[in-house]
C-alpha cells in the first residue's frame, strides 16, 4: 500500500513539474515574442503626417491610404494625427515656428508661398520631376503647387466651381435649361437676365446667388476671385509686385459694379437667404463646388438629373475657374525626407488618388486617374473635370496671400452687403494688399 502511494505521489509530482516547465516556457516564449515585436517596432520609421479634419468619405480615404502605404513598406510607421478644420492652420504654424513640425503636412495650395518663403517646406522639386510624372498633372495644378520655380507640394485631387439651377422653378418661368457643355457657358449677362425672370419677391425665391454669399475663412476668396478673372481683371501684377492698376482696374471695378447691381438694382440675390434655399426651392441658381455633388444627390426633396441641372460656370470676357485644394508636403525640419517622400509619392500616384477620388469622388489631380472613371466623362462630372483642366487659375501664389483673401473678402463685403462706392473699396483693398507686399519685399 506505502509502495502504490509512492508512485501516486511521484506521478503527480512529475505531472505538476511538466505542466511547470510548459507554463515557464509559453511565458518565456511569448516575452521573447512580444520582445521582437517591440524590437521591430522600434525599428520602423516612424513618419508624423498632419492633416486638416475633412469629412467621412476623406477620412476613411486617408485611412486607407496609411495603412495601404504601411503594408506596402512594413519598415516605416506613420502616426496620421487630424485637427478641426478651423484650428489646424494655426496649430501648424505654432509648431513650425517652435521647430517641432510633422514630417508630412497638408497645405492649401494658395497657402503655399507662406511657407516656403519661410524656409518652412522642403522643396520636391527633384523628386516630383524624377519619380513624380508631373506629365500627368495639369500644369494649372502643378503651378499652384510651385513657388518661385520649384515644386513643393504634390497634388491628390483638384476642385471646380459650376452653377447648379432649379429645374422645377425654370420650367415655371419659361426659361430653357443652360448649356451642359464645358465649352460653351453662359455668360454673366445672360445670367442676369434669367435671375430677373426666376426672381419672386412675394414668393421668397431669389434668382442668384452668385458666390456663396458672405462667408469666413477661404471661401470668399476662392468662390469670388473667378469674378474678377472671368471680367477680364487680376488681383496682382504678374510679378506679383503690385496690386495697383489691376484689383483697381477698370475690368475690376466693372465686375464689382455688376456683382453689386445683383443686390441693389436688380435685387436678384439676397444679402441673406434662408437655411438650404437651393434645396427648399428659394433660390433658382447657385455657383457650388464639385464636393456638393454627393450631397445633393442624396437630398431626399429634390432629385438630382430630375430637378437639379448643372451647367458650366458662367464667363464674362474670360473662362476661368478656381482651382486648387489641399496637398501634401514636407517639412523642412524633418529627419525622414527620404521616407517622407515615399509616402507622398505613394499617396499621390495613379493607385493612391484612384483609392482617394474612389471614396470620395472628388476631381482628380492626374489626367491617367480620370480617364480611368467613365463618370468624370459623363455628365455632370465631366463639366468639373473639363473647367479644372482647360479652364482653370490659381489663386495668386505670394507670401502676402493671407491678406490678399482678406482684402478679397471685405472687399465683396463693402461692395455688396454694404452697398459702398466700388472704386472707394477697391482703392482700400489696394492699399492693404500693397502695404503687405511692401513689408515682405522689405524683410
Amino acid at each position: 500500500m506505502k509502495k502504490w502511494l509512492s508512485w501516486i505521489i511521484f506521478v503527480i509530482i512529475l505531472i505538476s513539474s511538466l505542466l511547470y516547465a510548459l507554463t515557464f516556457f509559453d511565458i518565456f516564449s511569448s516575452s521573447k515574442t512580444e520582445n521582437v515585436k517591440k524590437q521591430k517596432e522600434t525599428n520602423k520609421k516612424v513618419l508624423t503626417f498632419w492633416r486638416n479634419n475633412g469629412n467621412a468619405a476623406e477620412n476613411k480615404a486617408y485611412e486607407e491610404l496609411v495603412s495601404s502605404f504601411e503594408a506596402i513598406h512594413p519598415s516605416i510607421k506613420v502616426r496620421m494625427k487630424t485637427f478641426p478644420y478651423s484650428d489646424y492652420e494655426i496649430r501648424l504654424r505654432t509648431e513650425l515656428a517652435t521647430g517641432n513640425p510633422p514630417d508630412v503636412l497638408t497645405i492649401d495650395s494658395p497657402t503655399l508661398a507662406l511657407y516656403a518663403n519661410t524656409g518652412s517646406l522642403l522643396s520636391i522639386d527633384s523628386y516630383m520631376r524624377k519619380e513624380g510624372h508631373i506629365e500627368d498633372i495639369p500644369e494649372s495644378t502643378l503651378k499652384g503647387m510651385s513657388f518661385q520655380g520649384d515644386i513643393y507640394l504634390a497634388p491628390l485631387v483638384e476642385s471646380s466651381i459650376a452653377l447648379f439651377y432649379n429645374k422645377r422653378l425654370f420650367k415655371e418661368a419659361g426659361i430653357p435649361f443652360p448649356s451642359s457643355d464645358p465649352n460653351k457657358p453662359m455668360t454673366w449677362e445672360e445670367v442676369r437676365e434669367m435671375a430677373k425672370k426666376l426672381t419672386n419677391l412675394n414668393k421668397g425665391v431669389y434668382g442668384i446667388d452668385p458666390a456663396q454669399g458672405f462667408n469666413d475663412g477661404e471661401s470668399p476668396a476662392y468662390f469670388k476671385m473667378p469674378l474678377l478673372w472671368q471680367f477680364g481683371a487680376d488681383v496682382l501684377s504678374p510679378d506679383g509686385s503690385t496690386a495697383s492698376g489691376y484689383l483697381d482696374s477698370k475690368e475690376a471695378l466693372k465686375a464689382l459694379q455688376f456683382y453689386q447691381d445683383l443686390y441693389y438694382k436688380d435685387k436678384v440675390a439676397a444679402f441673406e437667404l434662408p437655411p438650404d434655399p437651393f434645396v427648399s426651392g428659394k433660390l433658382a441658381m447657385t455657383v457650388l463646388g464639385s464636393w456638393t455633388l454627393k450631397e445633393l444627390e442624396n437630398s431626399s426633396k429634390l432629385k438630382f438629373g430630375e430637378d437639379i441641372g448643372v451647367a458650366p460656370l458662367p464667363r464674362e470676357k474670360d473662362q476661368v475657374v478656381p482651382n486648387g485644394g489641399w496637398a501634401l508636403g514636407i517639412s523642412s525640419r524633418t529627419k525622414n525626407s527620404k521616407e517622407a517622400w515615399e509616402f507622398i509619392k505613394y499617396v499621390t500616384s495613379y493607385e493612391g488618388i484612384k483609392k482617394y477620388v474612389n471614396e470620395t469622388g472628388d476631381i482628380p489631380a492626374r489626367y491617367s486617374v480620370a480617364k480611368n472613371f467613365p463618370e468624370f466623362n459623363q455628365y455632370p462630372k465631366n463639366i468639373f473635370l473639363e473647367q479644372a483642366q482647360k479652364y482653370s487659375k490659381n489663386r495668386p501664389v505670394t507670401p502676402a496671400y493671407p491678406v490678399i483673401s482678406d482684402a478679397i473678402k471685405t472687399l465683396f463685403e463693402e461692395v455688396g452687403l454694404g452697398g459702398y462706392e466700388v472704386g472707394a473699396s477697391a482703392e482700400e483693398a489696394v492699399e492693404k494688399i500693397n502695404a503687405s507686399l511692401k513689408q515682405i519685399q522689405n524683410q
